[in-house]
Parts: C-alpha cells; sequence; structure tokens
C-alpha cells in the first residue's frame, strides 16, 4: 500500500511569513555573534593582589577587601568593583582597550590606597596597604589623587588617600605655620608701634602716642614679651598728660572748663591704672615658657609695680581719685609691698591707700589704714597727718567732739615731728587753732591711747 504524506494545507500568506521569520533569526544570531567577537577583542581582563604590609615589613594577603575601578581617561562615575578571596586576589573581566582606569582599595583595618594608571591586560597588579580606620575614599578622592599624580604635584611614593594620622599631623603643621604667621605679622605691628609711640612720646605729642600703644597692644595683649612694655608705656603717657593738663587746668579762672579738665584727669589717671593692672596680671599669669630671663621678668615686675603706686600717688596729690580704682589700689600696693624688702617702701604702699581713702572723703576707711599704719610705726608723719586731718573731719561731719579731740591729737602730734617743708604742716597748725571755737585743744600723749 503506498503511503502518501499527510496533507497539510499552506497558504502562500503563512509561508511567506514563516521564511522572513527564519531570516530575521538567522540575521540576529550572526549579529550577536559578531557583537560577541568584537567585544571580546576590545576589552581584557584585569587581575591583582592586594597584601598587607606591616611596620616590620611583612606582607600578608588581604581577604575581603573591596577593589572599585573608575574610569579616568574620560567622564564621571564607578564601573565594577570586586571583593579579594582569601589569597588576597582580585579579577576584573574585562576593562576597555585603551582606557586607564584607578583601582581604590579599602576594608577594615587597613588604610584606603588608590592604585593609579590600570590598564587593560594588566595581570599581576600588586596593592600594598597598611594597617588603618578601615575607611573607603570617595569618588571625588580618587579622581582629586589621580589628577595629582598626572600633574606631578603629588609623587609616586606618596599614599593616596590620608590617614588620620597624617591628617593630624598636617593640621598641626597648619596651625603651625599659622600661629609663625601670625606671630611674624603680630611682632612688625608691636616693633612699629614701639617705635612711633615712643617717637610720639618724646615729642609729648601725647594722643599719638597712646594711639601708637594701644595698637601695639591690640595686637597680642596677652603677651608677655611685649604687653607689659607697651602698656606701660601708655600708662607714663597717660600719667604725663594728666600731670600737664592739670597744672595748666589750676590756673584757669573758667569753672567750667576747670571741671571737664579735672574730669579729663581724674579718666587719665584711672585708665593708667588700670594699663599697669593689665600688665602686671600679664606678667603674674605669663605661662613659664615664655619667660626667657628671671632676672628680667623680675625687674619688669617691679616697675610694673612701682609704675601703679606713682598713678595713686598722683590721684591724691591731684585729688582727682575715681573711687572704683580704690579697691584695686589695695590690690597692687600688697603685691608691690610682697615684692619689696625695704621697710619704707612697704609703708608708702598701704600709706598710698590711706591717702586714697581720705581724698575720696571715706574718713572711716582712711582712719583704719592710717591707724593701721601707726601701730608699727607710731613716729609716721604722714600716717600721724592723715589719721589727724580724717579724724577732724569726721568730727565736723558729725559733730562728734571725741573724733574732733582725738584728730587734734595726731595733729599735734605730727606737728611736733614733721619738717616745716611737710605740705600739711601748716594745715595741721590752722586746724588746730581753728579747733578752739569747739572748746577741742590737743591733749599731751592723748595719741597713745588708741593709735
Amino acid at each position: 500500500m503506498t503511503r502518501h504524506p499527510r496533507s497539510v494545507s499552506i497558504s502562500s500568506e503563512n509561508n511567506m511569513v514563516n521564511l522572513k521569520y527564519l531570516i530575521a533569526v538567522i540575521a540576529f544570531a550572526f549579529v550577536a555573534v559578531s557583537a560577541s567577537s568584537a567585544l571580546a577583542q576590545n576589552t581584557q581582563p584585569v587581575h591583582g593582589a592586594v597584601k598587607l604590609r606591616t611596620k616590620d615589613g611583612t606582607e600578608t594577603p588581604v581577604a575581603g577587601a573591596l577593589v572599585e575601578s573608575y574610569r579616568t581617561d574620560l567622564g564621571k562615575g564607578a564601573g565594577p568593583s570586586a571583593t579579594t578571596n582569601k589569597k588576597g586576589e582580585f579579577s576584573f573581566v574585562g576593562f576597555q582597550l585603551g582606557s586607564t582606569y584607578a583601582l581604590a582599595v579599602s576594608g577594615p583595618g587597613i588604610n584606603p590606597v588608590v592604585e593609579p594608571k590600570v590598564k587593560a591586560g594588566m595581570d599581576n597588579v600588586t596593592i600594598i596597604v597598611s594597617e588603618g580606620d578601615g575607611r573607603k575614599v570617595t569618588e571625588d578622592e580618587v579622581r582629586q589623587f589621580v589628577a595629582g599624580i598626572n600633574s606631578g604635584v603629588i609623587g609616586k611614593d606618596k599614599p593616596a588617600v590620608k590617614t588620620k594620622e597624617q591628617e593630624e599631623l598636617e593640621k598641626k603643621n597648619a596651625e603651625i605655620t599659622a600661629k609663625n604667621e601670625e606671630i611674624k605679622n603680630k611682632t612688625a605691628i608691636v616693633q612699629n608701634a614701639l617705635k612711633e609711640g615712643n617717637a610720639a612720646y618724646a615729642a609729648k605729642d601725647y594722643d599719638t602716642a597712646v594711639t601708637k600703644y594701644t595698637e601695639g597692644i591690640n595686637a597680642d595683649p596677652e603677651f608677655v614679651g611685649s604687653a607689659p612694655i607697651l602698656l606701660s608705656n601708655r600708662s607714663l603717657v597717660l600719667r604725663d598728660r594728666a600731670r600737664d593738663l592739670y597744672n595748666s587746668s589750676i590756673k584757669l579762672t573758667d569753672a567750667t572748663q576747670k571741671m571737664q579738665n579735672l574730669a579729663k584727669v581724674k579718666r587719665d589717671l584711672g585708665d593708667a591704672a588700670d594699663g599697669f593692672n593689665h600688665a602686671w596680671m600679664v606678667l603674674k599669669n605669663a605661662p613659664a615658657a615664655d619667660i626667657s630671663d628671671q632676672n628680667s621678668y623680675n625687674a619688669s615686675k617691679t616697675r610694673v609695680l612701682s609704675g601703679a603706686m606713682e598713678i595713686f600717688q598722683m590721684m591724691v596729690r591731684t585729688e582727682q581719685v575715681d573711687t572704683e580704682k580704690i579697691a584695686l589700689a589695695k590690690t597692687l600696693s600688697d603685691e608691690y609691698a610682697n615684692v619689696q624688702t625695704d621697710p619704707a617702701k612697704k609703708i608708702e604702699a598701704r600709706l598710698a591707700v590711706a591717702d586714697l581713702y581720705r581724698v575720696a572723703a571715706d574718713s572711716d576707711n582712711a582712719i583704719a589704714a592710717y591707724k593701721e599704719i601707726l601701730v608699727a610705726n607710731p613716729d609716721n608723719v604722714d600716717a600721724l597727718a592723715g589719721a589727724g586731718l580724717s579724724l577732724v573731719n569726721l568730727g565736723y561731719l558729725k559733730n562728734d567732739k571725741t573724733a574732733m579731740q582725738e584728730g587734734a591729737n595726731y595733729l599735734q602730734k605730727f606737728i611736733s615731728v614733721a619738717p616745716d617743708t611737710h605740705r600739711y604742716k601748716q594745715d595741721a597748725v590752722g586746724l588746730i587753732e581753728a579747733l578752739k571755737a569747739e572748746n577741742v585743744a590737743p591733749q599731751k600723749g592723748g595719741t597713745k591711747k588708741k593709735p
């Protein structure tokens, strides 16, 4: 029996469609094979290893390190990444031929490293890392490093990314450099201020001298090497300006102008006292490392305190006492007494404070201060005069005959021991005569009862 093939009814249209489909599949397969072949020809793999070099020079494989790739010859953006195996090895399947890459390595316990100029086909890229904080670099850091390598700013032997220790060292060095530059600038300002201030002072151009010294002070107000000198010089200028203005003002007949001038005198003397106090505090609190010559340092302290005492004494002589400065005077007078070996100088310091109280009309404190001096120095003429004047003044203010009597007794003793040239002797004589109107006369030995 003859077998006939199974009949299949296919239209000419369907036949045409199937033929076109078959041709398309064949064409696609050809293109895919061609592209794969071309891709294989344009890329090559990269192989390498990451090793940890310890301080003793030993190198060991680093497992689990992240190796990131960045194409550095064009554009931005990260490429593929890889992770090292137990032997520290890594592989990239294909890098573009003719292109340049950078590999960034990071991982726990190591410092990040960037390996520049990696190209397709390199088969033995060894990347050495050191122990570190495990930080991961950014793409910007990678590209900045590569740019530095390419421009020659960064040498090939430099680490790709700074360690914490390097960053801290560079920060410290930068701070030192900045500090040195600051010191250099301050020194120039101080030297110029001192030079111009001294010249103006010598020419009695007090206003300019004050301005120049202030510029120098402001440049480095706490430096023991310059601030005490500038502060002291400015205080001396203020002292002289106050003295000259006082001397010219006491001759004025215009009461308003005279009062205005005396107010300026008081202000200058107060500012001078503050300046010496600032200088003293700088010296007192100076770090030991800043004191290069102990003898010179000690002499500076004595000069500053002596200058302050002179200001307080001038306040008394001109009777321009800022009561707010009396507490400062007490503090500095104590410091002055501590550095003095001469007993007379020590008494001088205590007298300055007592006199300030008296001129400020604080009779109670003045009397106490004078009597304290007289306990150890019963014949001190200045303390006798001060105590007598203060007691009589208090007696008049309070209508206190007992205070007047005690004051008269001190004044009588003062008259008996003071030279005729003492500035208060004639005042004391006149005051004792005036006390007769109050039926008060000095008593013989009266000051011995309550010195």
